[in-house]
């Protein structure tokens, strides 16, 4: 660890109260996407407090952008979500959700907490030494969710120019089932593109007592349903991960009177585009077999984000500083897996990646993501906020090259 490495992590975790207190202020008030007007205004106000960083407000609906820097040379954006989940915490602890049904379910009280502490940090080196770049600090809404339009809080941000004159972005997503402070990593193509079905399997239903006398939308549920589940081990090459699954089938209301109508939902996970196409033709094909047996059926496809890639030369930026603050072994290179994550399209436009902290809590619960007893180890917070103010201290002060 060199000294200015070792002073970043020391400034941070000096920080910890601050970053835990904004932390649970943000989990008790939870705000869905496009709702965050309060936590926006508690981050507007503590980057007035932290000085010197020039503050927009209303960025994408309900984002906040700040910037510090010189102006003159290059800039690198981070990039921290806001928004909670429609889940009812069971969590016991004094900084349990105050809005019955809503929940940080998924740590982005947290990652607003850290990126608020990464501008403390940065703030006060840029008081120190000499910059030769900006830092742009993206606190997004509505990463969980697309607006009536299909627009979610990235895009929303992008399309007021959040990302306009910046040469790389970066993140990070706290990981509650991962060891608290161990950081992976992954080059390339890290997080699916996420789309979801619905489909309408239709008949002519009947009485139950006469199955003869209709076509019954239940029985070709039994070919539909093997069909679907098969696209990814026969339909699609095994050299391109991809996953089909269902999520909710609903029909019938009676015991003995064969519905008209089922309806099915599913999410579709891949990470090659033209692979991504192909399930959406495979899923039609498996539909069409309702029409074999006398049924008719009807799909529609919701697009969503795009798989995610993260760039290797950005890794290498963040792997030498988790390196230099913590130690090589705390970095760990392996794939995130077929989540999702609209961060996709911020480094769809600029050169950018996302890595994962470990934060899981030491107990015998398995507190995941978007489950009513997600919860995560705040010792973790400096640690984040560390390597994300010191990233961008390398960046803005030349020591990072290749742009």
């Amino acid at each position: 660890m060199n000294e200015e490495t070792g002073t970043m992590l020391t400034r941070a975790q000096s920080l910890a109260p601050e970053m835990i207190r904004l932390r649970r202020d943000i989990h008790r008030n939870p705000e869905l996407g496009f709702q965050e007007i309060r936590t926006a205004a508690l981050v507007a106000d503590t980057l007035t407090e932290i000085g010197g960083i020039k503050i927009k407000t209303g960025v994408g609906i309900t984002g906040v952008v700040g910037e510090m820097g010189d102006n003159e040379g290059p800039t690198i954006a981070i990039r921290a979500d806001m928004d909670a989940l429609p889940i009812h915490e069971e969590n016991d602890v004094p900084y349990r959700s105050q809005h019955d049904g809503t929940m940080h379910a998924c740590g982005h009280d947290a990652h607003t907490a850290i990126l608020l502490g990464a501008a403390q940090l940065l703030r006060q080196d840029m008081m120190e030494n000499e910059w030769r770049g900006n830092v742009r600090f993206l606190f997004q809404p509505s990463e969980e969710a697309f607006d009536e339009n299909g627009i979610s809080g990235a895009t929303a941000m992008l399309d007021d120019g959040a990302l306009a004159g910046v040469d790389a972005v970066i993140a990070l997503h706290v990981w509650s089932t991962n060891p608290a402070g161990e950081v992976t990593l992954s080059n390339g193509m890290s997080m699916a593109a996420v789309d979801a079905f619905d489909a309408w399997v239709r008949g002519d239903g009947g009485h139950g007592a006469y199955p003869h006398t209709g076509s019954d939308p239940l029985a070709m549920l039994a070919p539909i349903l093997s069909a679907l589940y098969a696209i990814p081990s026969r339909r699609i090459n095994p050299l391109f991960p991809s996953v089909v699954s269902l999520g909710q089938i609903e029909g019938g209301k009676i015991y003995n009177v064969i519905p008209n109508e089922v309806q099915l939902k599913g999410t579709i996970r891949s990470f090659d585009p033209e692979i991504r196409e192909q399930l959406w033709r495979e899923i039609e094909r498996a539909l069409k077999l309702s029409e074999e047996l006398g049924g008719s059926y009807e799909l529609k496809i919701t697009k969503g984000y795009p798989a995610m890639y993260n760039d290797p030369q950005v890794n290498e930026w963040l792997r030498a500083v988790v390196t230099d603050l913590a130690g090589e072994a705390t970095a760990q290179d392996m794939p995130f897996g077929m989540g999702a994550e609209d961060f996709a399209y911020m480094t769809q436009r600029k050169r950018g990646a996302m890595f994962m902290l470990g934060a899981a809590i030491a107990d015998v619960i398995e507190r995941s993501h978007h489950t009513a007893g997600f919860d995560i180890d705040e010792i973790v917070l400096p640690l984040g906020a560390a390597i994300l103010a010191e990233t961008a201290r390398r960046f803005v002060t030349g020591t990072i090259k290749n742009l």
